[in-house]
Order: C-alpha cells, then sequence, then structure tokens
C-alpha cells in the first residue's frame, strides 16, 4: 500500500489544483484502497484508523464513508459501521466498457496534438515490447507505459486520472491474454492512425484492441 502522504501528493497533481477538501481527499484516497485491492471486500472500515493513515478529523472520514456509500463502494450498517461492497461479476465487463469508451477518446484526442517525437517515443516501446519473450513479466509494465504515454498527447488531466483508477482497479492493470506480436501488431494499427493525424481511426483501433481483449477473458 502507498504512503497517504505519496497518495495525497498524486491526488492533488491529477485534480491539477493546490487545494482538496478533506472530504474530497479521503473519499478519493479509500476509493483507490478498495479499487486497488488494498481493501478488499468485506474488509470492516474503522474510521478512527483511518482517520489517523490520512492525518484527519473522523468527520471527513464518515462523510467520506457516506459518499462512497452512495457510489455503492461500502456498505453502511448500524451494529457493524461501513464494509467494503463484494465485488460483483459484471464488474469487469462494466470497467472493459468504460476503458474501450474513455481510452478511444483518449486516442482520439491524441491523434490531433502528437508530434513526430510522440511518434518516435511509442514506436520505440512497441518495438522494445515486440521483441520481448512472451514469459517475460516486463511486458506488462512496458504495455502500460505504451498506453499512457499515448494518452498524455490527450493533454486531459481527468481523463488521465480516470483511466489510473481503472487500470488499477484491475489489480497490476489489464492482463494480456493476446500474444505480444499479436498485441505489437495492435499497437502499429494505433500507431499509424496518429501518425496520420487520423482521430476516427485511432478512436476506432484503441476501442477494438481493448474489447478485444475482452473478449479473449471470455474464452
Amino acid at each position: 500500500m502507498r504512503p497517504a502522504v505519496k497518495m495525497q501528493a498524486e491526488l492533488r497533481e491529477s485534480a491539477g489544483q493546490g487545494y482538496v477538501s478533506k472530504t474530497d481527499m479521503v473519499a478519493a484516497l479509500i476509493r483507490e484502497l478498495i479499487m486497488t485491492g488494498d481493501l478488499g471486500g468485506g474488509e470492516q472500515l474503522r474510521q478512527r484508523d483511518l482517520a489517523e493513515q490520512f492525518g484527519v478529523s473522523q468527520t471527513p472520514v464518515r462523510e467520506a464513508m457516506r459518499r462512497l456509500e452512495s457510489e455503492g463502494l461500502v456498505v453502511g450498517d448500524t451494529h457493524r459501521g461501513f464494509t467494503v461492497a463484494e465485488p460483483d461479476a459484471g464488474r469487469v465487463e462494466e470497467n472493459f466498457q468504460i476503458r474501450a469508451a474513455l481510452e478511444s477518446l483518449a486516442a482520439s484526442l491524441a491523434a490531433r496534438s502528437i508530434d513526430e517525437a510522440g511518434i518516435g517515443r511509442l514506436t520505440d516501446l512497441n518495438e522494445r515490447m515486440r521483441a520481448l519473450a512472451e514469459d517475460d513479466p516486463a511486458y506488462v509494465e512496458m504495455n502500460r507505459q505504451f498506453h499512457f504515454a499515448m494518452y498524455e498527447y490527450a493533454r486531459s488531466p481527468l481523463l488521465m486520472s480516470l483511466m489510473r483508477l481503472l487500470w488499477a482497479s484491475l489489480h497490476g492493470g489489464p492482463k494480456v491474454l493476446r500474444t505480444h506480436a499479436e498485441s505489437a501488431r495492435q499497437h502499429d494499427e494505433i500507431l499509424a492512425a496518429l501518425r496520420a493525424h487520423d482521430a476516427d481511426a485511432a478512436a476506432e483501433h484503441t476501442r477494438n484492441h481493448i474489447l478485444g481483449a475482452k473478449h479473449l477473458a471470455q474464452q
């Protein structure tokens, strides 16, 4: 689990502002801990412990809990207090659909502004990924770098923040079930669209790339 101070700094950076209310901060931090699996389904959330961990009073923690309850992430009980909601089977499907929508939007925006240096950076990453053995554990991190390097060119801090949360909810990022060669080939298609500044094609190839992984996961 990342230190609370570091998580707070990242939250302020992603928000693009110097001030975040304590309730907003605590809600965001607990939300991320739930999405990343650091807080598991059914786990009891003790307000006093969380207040101490985040360096706040129990009031913003209590308000954050109510907000997260309205989002369906925690469950409130008169006797037990708040616990993390148990995950349901539809969450993975929902995550793929949201990723496909947001990441295709990001690719579309990136196609409008990416420069030759950006294309070169992505091409280099993709070629390094293509050369890795199928069982090389470095591929997962390099795949993440490729996607987020591309989405930087969307120039939308909010979009990047949402996508980081979505990837974190997959506990280590999306599982790459296709071969590395096929994944790199699909990246080639996205790169060609970016190089041509074709926003529609970049969005379509990115959407197909993500939803194709969903179909593999269901097999």
